[in-house]
């Protein structure tokens, strides 16, 4: 069912202009995401600035206010803006992610730099699966949980649970308890959503997403880092095989894999 677009009203005088563009993406919440990264990334909204209340988001994008909150959301955990109860939506301080989003528009039309980029992951998150496997706390634990229950309802309902995919890598990433793991694994996402939202529409590849982050999670939640960093690795090379059609043993390798420790 498509959603209700009202009619855009007339900005009010003297009211910064942000040239708001109606969506017509079907991932309408990434769209809504890409349009507020790009006012920020041209210094149109500035670091403290609060983005107008749910109500006018929805109005001026002609889109439902449940896609603005799931947008709003998504910035959150990219660390674009706070979200603080009773105040609304303000702007952070300008991060990695924002200066590198610009190398999206030319990294993402060839394959071979694709390629490169899952290089990145591969080599970046089994090794922070592992640290998860260590440091998480019970609360991170749980809030994977809640994603992934969030992400079953998703792909049973024909979705591909891409918002549920997204926030479980960056909440593994945030649960090493590192901030520059955090950013660097939220720039990848962000120059991979292209690829990523491909693969997900592959058929059956949703449900297979799914079944891969619960390994990864019950690995987790084991304190297992071997099964952890094994868990997202073999994930990756599925996800990668799917977007570039690259094959080969040398992806099975799995450098700096945390080694188990003796018994005693």
């Amino acid at each position: 069912m498509s959603e209700r677009r009202p009619r855009t009203p007339a900005a009010p005088a003297g009211s910064r202009r942000m040239d708001l563009e109606p969506v017509k993406s079907t991932r309408i919440y990434e769209e809504i995401v890409r349009q507020v990264k790009q006012l920020i990334a041209e210094g149109r909204l500035k670091s403290g600035d609060r983005l107008p209340p749910e109500r006018d988001l929805a109005e001026k994008f002609m889109v439902s206010r449940t896609s603005v909150r799931e947008a709003l959301r998504a910035l959150q955990s990219r660390g674009l803006i706070d979200i603080r109860a009773g105040e609304g939506a303000f702007v952070r301080d300008v991060s990695v992610e924002t200066l590198i989003e610009p190398l999206a528009l030319v990294i993402l039309p060839h394959r071979e730099a694709v390629g490169e980029l899952f290089e990145a992951r591969r080599l970046l998150e089994p090794a922070i699966a592992a640290l998860a496997a260590r440091r998480a706390t019970r609360d991170e634990i749980a809030e994977m949980e809640r994603i992934l229950e969030d992400q079953a309802k998703e792909v049973a309902a024909g979705r591909t649970g891409m918002l549920q995919d997204t926030a479980l890598h960056a909440a593994i990433a945030n649960s090493a308890h590192n901030r520059a793991i955090t950013r660097i694994v939220n720039a990848l996402m962000d120059l991979l959503t292209q690829s990523r939202e491909e693969s997900l529409h592959t058929p059956g590849r949703p449900t297979r997403s799914h079944e891969d982050h619960r390994r990864i999670l019950a690995a987790v939640q084991r304190r297992d880092e071997v099964a952890a960093h094994r868990a997202m690795l073999d994930h990756l090379i599925a996800v990668e095989t799917l977007v570039t059609g690259a094959h080969g043993d040398d992806r099975r390798a799995s450098p700096a894999a945390p080694r188990r420790k003796p018994h005693s």
